[in-house]
């Protein structure tokens, strides 16, 4: 998937969540609690719930994450997504065409920021940037003729693309939109409690096994502090919201003296050269705040900023480069959020 993206992703997998699932302790009767855990889409997933029912969910969440890889993963050949991209003329299925829909969202609203038809403009960079001096602006250019979303769409059940060589790649929002599938069927059950977590993307409801809101930690972001969870900032209380991280302030590239993340402007198809190094995104739902990080950290500190002075139903905690040294901007949200 978004090799870039990805990379930002993976990486922020270690940057800012500790999630404390509150299991059962003490000798009071309380509401029994599961869990489930497991591998998909190339990460981790953790999903805590209460047992308002008696059957296991395993068996549930097997079947969304299997029919989200068949919908929207480039690495299932067999995949809708796959197809379209091969330029099959194949029905879309429901998944996929929410995902798309928000995607063009997002598109529209961060001027071609966020961008899953980016993949090839992330893919000649190489992983890391390893690539930088080879990349020349013929390279870029060429590229750039069938990059944007403005350059597909959906008509009559299908993928119609004004040029063939057009590909989509889903990654930078199907961890975060696969914790709201798994949320949605998780109400239709009647759970009333649940944490779920995606590769670090994550929708909760109701509470933990203590009886309160469940709780997401941010570690510290100073130099040093290379273990997750071991020097926690922050820890917020979190219920009805969805909440995603992309980018890391440990994994940068320094160049004169100043920090820069991992990530590539699919507008300009070269790496941005900002100050924000992480942004983690409070929204209601796990896939925009998962498109929004990713846009976030294309942008920058400055324009994400202004979209959540605009948004106020989007919150954010952000960590940026100033003087050497790491900084944090967190949005008035975010403060109601921190645990007392």
């Amino acid at each position: 998937m978004l090799p870039s993206m990805n990379y930002c992703k993976i990486m922020s997998k270690t940057f800012a969540l500790l999630f404390l699932f509150l299991l059962i302790s003490g000798c009071t009767k309380k509401v029994e609690y599961r869990t489930i855990d497991g591998f998909t889409q190339g990460t981790t997933y953790h999903i805590a719930y209460s047992a308002d029912i008696p059957d296991s969910l395993n068996a549930v969440v097997d079947k969304i994450l299997t029919d989200i890889d068949n919908s929207l993963s480039v690495y299932n050949d067999s995949s809708v997504i796959s197809n379209v991209n091969r330029g099959v003329d194949i029905p879309l299925d429901s998944l996929f065409i929410e995902v798309f829909n928000k995607s063009v969202e997002i598109y529209n609203i961060s001027k071609g920021a966020f961008d899953i038809s980016g993949a090839p403009m992330f893919d000649v960079w190489g992983f890391g940037f390893k690539n930088r001096e080879k990349v020349t602006q013929d390279d870029i250019d060429s590229i750039k003729q069938f990059v944007g979303m403005d350059k597909v769409r959906i008509e009559n059940g299908k993928v119609v693309k004004s040029d063939s060589r057009l590909t989509l790649n889903a990654n930078a929002i199907a961890q975060g939109y696969t914790s709201d599938v798994i949320a949605g069927a998780f109400d239709k059950l009647g759970i009333m409690n649940y944490m779920i977590e995606v590769g670090g993307e994550i929708f909760c409801k109701g509470h933990n096994s203590k009886g309160t809101e469940w709780s997401v930690g941010i570690d510290k972001p100073i130099e040093g502090n290379v273990i997750p969870g071991e020097d926690l900032q922050e820890i917020l209380s979190l219920s009805g919201k969805g909440l995603a991280t992309s980018g890391n302030y440990r994994k940068f590239y320094e160049e004169d003296g100043k920090k820069y993340a991992h990530t590539i402007d699919p507008r300009t198809g070269y790496p941005v050269t900002h100050s924000l190094l992480s942004a983690t995104v409070v929204a209601n739902d796990a896939m925009t705040a998962d498109a929004l990080a990713t846009y976030f950290m294309v942008v920058g500190l400055d324009e994400a900023k202004a979209y959540l002075d605009s948004n106020p139903d989007v919150d954010a905690y952000l960590v940026y480069s100033e003087s050497g040294k790491f900084q944090v901007y967190k949005t008035d949200g975010i403060k109601t959020l921190k645990l007392k």
